[in-house]
């Protein structure tokens, strides 16, 4: 009996042994370009099964929601846009029931990122399919609790930025020579004594693109509405879009 133990020590012994010498190495990587060509044919049989869902999308994302009696775009002014202020617009209204419906407070204003809005609309029909190709991210809008030095801050990126970043609800004037002469927030003069709650991007919250609207945030609302949802919405309430190039944020002549 003892001899037996110890030949299965043995055994077993050996067998560890030889296991862990046993190490296998990668010694040669292959690969092969499949180019992807006309040379491919389509699946019948997936075409048709597809075919119904996409008629269906298309359909949805082609219909009309609404009129646009020009073109609205992202270059036709110095200090701020057509295409700028319509989303901007947009976010605000859209957001202010919102926000005000979760927490009984008032939205003051909004502010978004030039790079955010990624087409502009074309004059005629408006479909959501255009709501798509204005904002392709699955961006949601959130309420950001800004304290009135933070809004100064804001304000002066804005001021001193290359890019017009479109506001809606305030309004930056600047004098001749450029410098800030007046700032105004729903028709009332800035008060840095307190706190203003801002409609924004949650990518620009989260510090993407690396703009700095939000340096010093006091709380954050999540409102749970896709900002593209937003537009689409919106676009469906009006017959016709309305937005012009206007004093919201001006330098004097």
């Amino acid at each position: 009996m003892l001899k037996l133990k110890h030949f299965v020590t043995f055994t077993t012994f050996c067998f560890l042994l030889s296991c862990n010498q046993d190490k296998s190495q990668l010694s040669k990587i292959e690969a092969n370009k499949l180019t992807v060509d006309t040379s491919y044919k389509e699946v019948d049989s997936i075409t048709t099964f597809v075919a119904p869902f996409k008629n269906r999308i298309d359909e949805v994302l082609d219909s009309t929601l609404a009129f646009a009696p020009k073109a609205f775009l992202l270059d036709d002014g110095e200090r701020n846009t057509s295409m700028g202020n319509l989303i901007a617009d947009i976010v605000f209204q859209e957001t202010y029931p919102v926000f005000k419906s979760k927490t009984g407070k008032e939205l003051d204003f909004a502010v978004m990122n030039r790079g955010g809005i990624r087409s502009i609309i074309s004059k005629g029909n408006v479909s959501a399919r255009n709501g798509y190709e204005v904002m392709p991210f699955e961006n949601y809008i959130s309420v950001v609790e800004l304290s009135g030095k933070a809004v100064r801050e804001l304000v002066s990126f804005i001021v001193e930025a290359e890019r017009v970043h479109p506001i809606s609800g305030m309004q930056i004037v600047l004098d001749k020579k450029g410098t800030l002469e007046s700032v105004s927030v729903n028709d009332s003069p800035f008060d840095e004594n307190r706190n203003y709650y801002v409609a924004t991007s949650d990518y620009l919250v989260q510090g993407g693109a690396s703009i700095g609207f939000f340096n010093e945030i006091v709380s954050v609302t999540d409102t749970g509405y896709l900002l593209r949802n937003a537009i689409i919405n919106h676009l469906k309430k009006v017959d016709t879009l309305k937005a012009e190039v206007d004093n919201r944020f001006i330098q004097l002549k």
